[in-house]
């Protein structure tokens, strides 16, 4: 599947390697599968982060008011987007083809074969 962009793989790659050489030891968890489970859990901060950016794009919050923009929302889409194929790449070094091959399969159900 080689018409995904090779930037963005190449950006999860350079982040996923700072985040291993940057994390502490997983001595709660054996086989550093902490490293693992947080960057699952991650995801949930993250999602979060973009229901409250929509609430306050949308005036919602009558203690916050009008908080956040639409720019912030994209922004907080983009980082659930990173974290999760940074979640990816910690459960698989094959990520860019897991995920290929998933895309494919989901494309396919959706829309019919090419």
């Amino acid at each position: 599947m080689s018409d995904q962009d090779p930037g963005i793989w190449s950006g999860i790659d350079d982040l996923w390697t700072w985040l291993d050489s940057h994390r502490p030891s997983d001595s709660q968890l054996p086989d550093g599968r902490q490293s693992l489970l947080l960057r699952v859990l991650k995801l949930s901060e993250e999602v979060g982060e973009v229901a409250e950016a929509v609430i306050g794009a949308m005036n919602r919050n009558p203690r916050k008011g009008n908080s956040h923009t639409w720019e912030d929302v994209e922004s907080e889409l983009c980082d659930v987007v990173i974290t999760a194929l940074i979640a990816l790449r910690t459960l698989t070094p094959d990520a860019r083809e897991v995920f290929a091959g998933h895309l494919e399969r989901v494309r396919e159900r959706s829309l019919g074969p090419r």
